[in-house]
Parts: structure tokens; sequence; C-alpha cells
């Protein structure tokens, strides 16, 4: 397995690059927004890789950072998603936006993004819902900082008492947009969500 590559940045192309080290160029497909921070043929360059072997390849992606490529392989898991489909993703929005849709349960976004119909979107989320890290995911989209931290807290107290991430996230989603500020308050409601109040 490569897990990484630091070298000289020998071509940049569409949807890959080339990076030379010790006289080996390396082509490695990367998400756009990886292949549009790189800087110029001649510089620097440090990728975290990972290697898919197949039967008549052996192709590199590179990330910018881990959280990319793990983001990258929890794609990968789902059936009907390969290796050019997980990188259109990583293209649609920094991996805390494309953890939101998923966690959200957006279809409608992920099924804009190129490769990915309905179907596709659909099993994304019903296979990675509850088992991506959702650190730093709004739990509501679209809530302000301040409803964000209370909401982040909720979600602590609800994940302490036994449940999964994804159920603090749907319970906090079903919360009246006029819900108490009070932490206790909010807590009961979502327990109610549960059937436990």
């Amino acid at each position: 397995m490569i897990a990484s590559l630091r070298g000289t940045l020998a071509h940049i192309g569409a949807d890959h690059l080339v990076i030379e080290t010790a006289g080996v160029g390396y082509l490695v497909y990367a998400p756009r927004p990886v292949l549009g921070a790189l800087g110029s043929v001649g510089d620097s360059v440090f990728l975290h890789t990972v290697l898919i072997v197949r039967e008549d390849s052996l192709t590199l992606y590179g990330f910018a950072t881990v959280e990319q490529r793990a983001l990258f392989e929890s794609f990968l898991s789902v059936a009907g998603v390969g290796p050019k489909v997980a990188l259109s993703l990583l293209s649609a929005g920094a991996p805390e936006e494309i953890r939101a849709a998923i966690a959200h349960g957006d279809t409608a976004r992920l099924a804009r993004v190129p490769g990915i119909g309905k179907k596709t979107a659909d099993r994304l989320v019903l296979e990675l819902k509850g088992k991506l890290d959702l650190k730093g995911v709004p739990l509501v989209p679209g809530a302000p900082p301040a409803v964000a931290s209370m909401h982040a807290e909720l979600a602590e107290l609800l994940v302490s008492l036994g449940y999964s991430a994804a159920e603090a996230a749907s319970a906090i989603a079903a919360l009246p947009a006029d819900a108490p500020a009070e932490l206790e308050e909010r807590l009961r409601l979502a327990l109610r969500y549960f059937g436990s109040a």
C-alpha cells in the first residue's frame, strides 16, 4: 500500500497530477479542490494516497488530508460507487458538507453530483448515515452558530445516554423551531422523539 507521496509536481491535468519522486513519475487521480490547491509545476507537494489494485491496473488516488482519504474509502464501501464517483463526491464540496448531506438524508444534493443518480444517493445515505464521523457537521442544516453549538451539546448528551450519532441528529432535526433555549427542555423534547419521556 502506498499511503502517501512527497515529491515535485511534474504535471497537472483535468483530473490527475504527476508527482516525481526519486526519478519516478507517479500518476495520481485527485478531487478538483485538491488539484486547484497544488500550486505550480516544479513545486514540492505532499499527498495522502490510496492505491487501488485491479486485475489490469494499479491506480493511485491522492488527497490533501487524511479526512478526505477516509471519506473516499467510506464511499467505496457502498455498492455501485467506484473511484470515479467517489472523486466526484469529493469534488462536489468540502468533506463536512458531503458528510452533512449524508447525515441529513439530503439525497437531492447528492443526486446532483455527476455519476450519482437517485438510487445511488439513497444507498449512500442508507449505508453511511450512522457510520460517518459527524464532528464539525451542523446537525440541522443552516442552523446559526449559537443554535449549532446548543445542538452539539444536546447531541453529546444523547450519545452519552446510549443513542447513536445518527439517532441524535434525527431527534435534533425533529425539534420544533420554537423549542425552548434551555438544554433541559430540549433534552426532554428529544427524548420524547424516541418515546422515552
